[in-house]
């Protein structure tokens, strides 16, 4: 399988991408708003993040999820230590949790 990145150097550790869909319990623009703004407020608190993407869902389909997470990480080691992060366990976890029904994700190595 190809991929647009070469970042991958022989001894060196391959970055981590981190992609989670979510699917709120009530998918108001204004609750999607609020999922976006909470995942954006990692970024500076939570140092192994490298780069975070989020997004909202636009076409509203069936089968769409209403928000999306996209974190790079150096390494798979920042991944867990991000999981673990106070901040993450504490502030946006349980957040998460209280406004969501459904998530699905994919993790892998760059």
């Amino acid at each position: 399988m190809k991929t647009n990145r070469k970042i991958i150097k022989k001894g060196r550790e391959r970055m981590f991408r981190h992609i989670v869909l979510y699917k709120l319990k009530n998918n108001s623009d204004e609750n999607k708003k609020k999922l976006a703004e909470k995942f954006l407020s990692m970024e500076g608190k939570i140092p192994q993040i490298r780069e975070l993407g989020v997004g909202i869902d636009c076409l509203g389909l069936e089968r769409s999820f209403d928000v999306s997470l996209s974190i790079l990480f150096d390494t798979k080691k920042d991944f867990l230590d991000y999981k673990e992060y106070p901040y993450h366990k504490q502030e946006v976890v349980p957040y998460v949790h209280s406004v969501t029904e459904k998530s699905v994700s994919v993790d892998s190595e760059i």
